[in-house]
């Protein structure tokens, strides 16, 4: 990839999030078993083939990347059951918003956008670093992004990156007190277990960093 996303690289994008996530799906559910509703690799896997459903029906009201992300925002809020659904759906709703009418973007341009759709989450879902939810995967990843951009990499090197400091995020999870969410009702029964919306982010950054690198 040259260092610029259009439709055609975001559309790769969320097709291969889709395939990440049917492929996760038991996973998912096993570790949402142990301190949620075992139901976040059902939800998700649901949401995304509804997701890759409109896709396959074409291009919607334009071709612009904001119009494609906010048509997969609106399908997942509207088909994925629980917190992940709003979650989700806010954070490509947000992307969409900052990617305003733009046809192309640049690494700047992405990695901005990818950081409002963590706005988004953080003012819906009100998640801090600590907490034990998908926020804890997706903004060191936003924070390794920007600073390898800084350091003068490509998009797709930065991306890298990104994936890398998620996945850590992720994995740090697992010694932390829930404070959020579902598993915040377990206290301290929710300790030693992986989140598993940490999980499911750490695949959409892996994703992006396998399609647009």
């Amino acid at each position: 990839m040259s260092g610029t996303a259009g439709t055609a690289e975001l559309e790769s994008w969320i097709r291969a999030f889709a395939e990440a996530i049917s492929a996760h799906a038991e996973e998912l559910t096993r570790l949402d078993s142990a301190i949620g509703d075992a139901d976040h690799g059902a939800n998700m896997a649901r949401g995304m083939t509804a997701v890759v459903a409109k896709l396959d029906e074409g291009p919607q009201d334009g071709t612009a990347p904001g119009v494609l992300l906010k048509q997969v925002g609106m399908t997942l809020v509207s088909t994925v059951g629980g917190a992940s659904g709003p979650l989700y759906g806010t954070f490509f709703l947000r992307m969409a918003t900052a990617m305003g009418d733009r046809t192309e973007l640049g690494a700047a341009g992405f990695a901005e956008a990818f950081r409002a759709g963590i706005g988004g989450i953080v003012a819906r879902g009100k998640a801090e670093a600590g907490d034990k939810t998908m926020f804890d995967a997706l903004a060191p990843a936003a924070d390794a992004l920007d600073a390898a951009l800084a350091a003068g990499d490509e998009l797709g090197a930065a991306l890298r990156a990104a994936s890398r400091a998620a996945d850590a995020g992720r994995d740090a999870t697992t010694p932390l007190l829930a404070r959020k969410g579902r598993a915040s009702y377990l206290g301290e029964r929710s300790v030693g277990h992986q989140d598993p919306g940490a999980t499911s982010a750490a695949l959409l950054v892996a994703a992006a960093a396998d399609v647009l690198a």
